[in-house]
């Protein structure tokens, strides 16, 4: 059983930027694909980015490539996204999830078993 708990969400204006953290507990935080998504009101979930258990290979939806950037520290149990650049179509909780064992980030939502509780960004323009 894991637990992911995000920080960081608030509000800002468009332009400005966002540190989201994400600290994991339970199991083995560095063997993890680990990723983030976002729901805005009336929309489905949506792929952001995510980071492979090792550090070194990273997605991003193509809508945030070159704003955002994932990254982790596995002495932390903490996955980060840096948000620059926001925009109000940034506006959405932002959750954080743990994916498979040993494999590459994935841009499904299935292949994540753990969710946190989100945390809400909004961007005003």
């Amino acid at each position: 059983q894991a637990t992911l708990v995000e920080s960081g969400g608030g509000l800002v204006q468009a332009g400005g930027s966002l540190r989201l953290s994400c600290v994991a507990s339970g199991g083995t935080f560095s063997i993890y694909t680990m990723g983030w998504f976002r729901q805005a009101p009336g929309k489905e979930r949506e792929f952001v980015s995510a980071i492979r258990w090792s550090g070194d290979i990273t997605l991003y939806a193509d809508s945030v490539k070159g704003r955002f950037t994932i990254s982790r520290d596995n002495a932390k149990n903490t996955v980060y996204l840096q948000m620059n650049s926001l925009k109000p179509d940034d506006t959405a909780v932002y959750y954080c999830a743990r994916g498979s064992r040993l494999r590459g980030p994935s841009q499904t939502p299935r292949d994540y078993s753990y969710w946190g509780q989100g945390t809400q960004v909004t961007v005003s323009s």
